[in-house]
């Protein structure tokens, strides 16, 4: 994913998220929203300061939440992303 707010550009590589407990047929669908929602929070929110840097995040923890069972592919990964743009400032 390559994302711009008004100063920055950065390239964001996701080499693995786990999705334990989803449908495997859900998999790119969640992706896809995950990758929307990223660049639509930096583009309205900015850059984290941690993306800011130069360098590697090994891991992030982006906390929990809680996904209705009847949630839609789009509707988990915004959440996912939500999570993980969070994760950035914890």
């Amino acid at each position: 994913m390559k994302a711009q707010d008004s100063n920055h550009s950065v390239s964001l590589h996701i080499e693995s998220l786990v999705l334990d407990g989803f449908a495997p047929s859900d998999r790119y669908r969640i992706g896809a929203a995950v990758q929307r929602e990223l660049e639509r929070l930096v583009a309205t929110q900015g850059l984290p300061p941690t993306l800011g840097r130069k360098g590697e995040i090994a891991r992030l923890d982006g906390g929990e939440f809680q996904v209705a069972r009847s949630a839609k592919a789009d509707a988990i990964g915004t959440q996912i992303a939500q999570a993980v743009y969070g994760g950035f400032y914890r």
